[in-house]
């Protein structure tokens, strides 16, 4: 797919307070992405347990919960050597404000949540990116170096599969509509040492 056609960008980026509630408590950010990425396997599941007569969908959704779970090993990884434990899930304001835009009806919340996917992981990309910038040289910046690029990577899968399925006109249309969404919905979430 040319790049012009699935390339998008974030409608407000994310601000230098919330680098520095991270940087303030790196720990609680830590075991937020260790949560994030295990929900971020779990979803590509369900996508291939809900569509599973989208073959190309099933193959990308099921390489990527091994890829997320990847990431999720290596985020216990270091959570484990800072000497923390791991938390009970606690829900995500800012997925559920986003999922609750997503249309009803088989096609359309399909379309919906491959946008919604792509939208969280550029979020995702966006964030990761700060946090390596703000990290000091070493294997810390460098593993949060990788992270970024997978989510955009991951950002650029979701976006190539709602092409795949929907007109190109419908999907940028339906793109920007939640691109707006989203960028209210960041505007008005609290600052936290947390991914979303």
């Amino acid at each position: 797919m040319a790049a012009e056609l699935n390339s998008f960008e974030l409608k407000l980026a994310t601000s230098t307070d919330w680098v520095d509630a991270v940087m303030t408590d790196f720990d609680h950010f830590l075991l937020d992405h260790a949560a994030a990425e295990k929900k971020a396997a779990s979803m590509a599941l369900t996508m291939v347990s809900h569509y599973p007569d989208r073959t190309v969908l099933v193959s990308k959704m099921t390489d990527l919960a091994v890829e997320e779970l990847t990431h999720f090993r290596a985020v216990t990884k270091l959570v484990i050597e800072r000497g923390l434990t791991l938390a009970a899930d606690e829900k995500d304001p800012y997925v559920n404000q986003i999922r609750a835009a997503m249309r009803r009806g088989r096609d359309p919340f399909l379309i919906d949540r491959l946008l919604v996917g792509g939208i969280i992981e550029a979020r995702g990309a966006e964030r990761f990116g700060l946090v390596a910038d703000a990290l000091p040289a070493g294997p810390l910046k460098r593993f949060y170096r990788s992270i970024t690029r997978s989510e955009k990577n991951h950002k650029t899968l979701f976006v190539d599969l709602a092409f795949l399925y929907a007109e190109h006109a419908v999907v940028r249309q339906r793109l920007d509509e939640l691109l707006t969404i989203e960028a209210a919905i960041v505007a008005e979430l609290p600052i936290r040492s947390a991914l979303h």
